[in-house]
């Protein structure tokens, strides 16, 4: 037996390529609204997962235009659509996904913000989310989101107490504790990165739905691995990219010998300053001397070698005894934060390592300009995350009776305060 889902604010489907990795879902219809994210969705589940041409139901729209998306549309930008509710037909719908756009929700994003994101109507779309779970009333929805979620406060009220009134309002329940049962570190869950990430889980409401809440944290805490997983793994066998010596065109080309280039895998093009500057420290880990690993190390070699002040440090090399520093979606217009960690090649990394460092497959395409591929990987979730959840999801849809039998003590388990 397979699951429906709907995937809402799906970008290039990181939480749909877990889903799928299970065997046991469906993906019913998934929607975004950035075009390149959109055609690389469809393109994985034609190439990868065997979707009909014809039944690949990824729509270009707005959900915020939530009426239309369900009945339909007719737009100069997004083109056209019989909407949700007839791609769908009379198919049932057993799980939503999705996590709004994260920027307004982001610590980093509030710190660059003279308003701290107040005014930002990405605060608010998780309304739009809200209403497509009450319109198709699936057993049950993951909502996913940056940790800066938990203390977004945009007019002055905190977004998860408004998050979780509106859920109430339409019959569903989610852990009263999000902090404490929610927050997850990807590292923990097969991924080479440190990304903490907000899960919300919600059933419909019942006698026993706060205790089916509960086991499902206490499922997917008990699947952490005691330590965290190591970048290096994003770097293994993939071809090495060297600095050019003659060229006027590229900063960096690689010696494949007949060999083509895996897909994804070109670098960006650095100035001659970048390029020693990433060599430089770089080497200063490799060698143990570590002499620019604090942040006013950095923020004064900034200075030195640009002549510009700056307040946070620009600078961060990739340790491959650790798991990698969080992939962003503005790593598509900053790459100084994601250095690769061989002196020898002084760059930042591809779209390839960005997207091995987010659990994606080596045979997962990217399409659109390196921008788009590289802040599409930025907003996605981790695929192998993603399918951790699946799994903790199926176990249970298919043990419920089983777990309402589970005592509450189960929630506690030696992997909560490491995650």
């Amino acid at each position: 037996m397979k699951f429906n889902v709907i995937d809402l604010f799906a970008g290039c489907g990181g939480l749909t390529d877990g889903f799928l990795q299970t065997g046991r879902f469906n993906t019913l219809a998934a929607v975004d609204w950035e075009y390149p994210t959109v055609q690389t969705l469809k393109k994985r589940l034609i190439t990868k997962w065997n979707y009909e041409f014809d039944d690949v139901n990824v729509l270009h729209f707005d959900i915020q235009r939530t009426d239309e998306l369900i009945n339909g549309y007719n737009d100069p930008v997004f083109g056209s659509s019989e909407g949700v509710d007839s791609l769908i037909e009379n198919k049932s719908v057993d799980l939503i996904l999705g996590g709004p756009p994260c920027q307004a929700y982001s610590i980093a994003g509030r710190v660059r913000d003279e308003n701290g994101m107040q005014d930002d109507y990405r605060n608010y779309l998780f309304e739009s989310y809200v209403k497509m779970v009450q319109h198709y009333q699936p057993k049950a929805f993951v909502f996913e989101n940056v940790e800066g979620i938990l203390s977004a406060k945009p007019g002055g009220i905190q977004i998860v107490d408004r998050i979780k009134i509106a859920f109430e309002e339409i019959g569903y329940e989610i852990t009263d504790n999000l902090r404490s049962n929610a927050l997850f570190d990807t590292s923990y869950f097969n991924v080479p990165q440190k990304r903490k990430r907000v899960i919300i889980f919600g059933v419909k409401k019942s006698e026993h739905s706060a205790l089916t809440v509960r086991n499902f944290y206490a499922r997917l805490k008990a699947k952490a691995s005691k330590n965290p997983m190591c970048s290096k793994t994003a770097f293994d066998n993939l071809p090495k990219i060297f600095p050019c010596q003659n060229s006027t065109k590229h900063s960096h080309s690689v010696k494949l010998n007949g060999v083509p280039l895996p897909k994804n895998h070109e670098p960006r093009t650095h100035s001659i300053r970048d390029i020693e500057i990433f060599k430089l420290l770089a080497t200063d880990i490799k060698t143990g001397e570590e002499k620019y690993t604090s942040s006013q190390a950095l923020i004064q070699l900034y200075k030195e070698k640009t002549g510009k002040d700056s307040n946070f440090h620009k600078y961060h090399v990739i340790r491959e005894d650790k798991p990698s520093n969080t992939i962003p979606a503005h790593l598509y217009k900053d790459g100084l934060r994601h250095i690769h960690p061989d002196p020898e090649q002084a760059r930042s990394i591809t779209v390839r390592e960005a997207a091995r460092l987010q659990s994606f497959d080596d045979d997962f395409e990217f399409l659109g300009s390196k921008g788009d591929q590289y802040k599409m990987i930025g907003n996605a979730v981790p695929p192998k995350f993603a399918k951790i959840i699946a799994e903790t999801i199926l176990e249970i849809f298919e043990n419920e009776k089983e777990d309402l039998t589970i005592k509450t003590g189960l929630f506690k388990n030696e992997f909560t305060n490491s995650i």
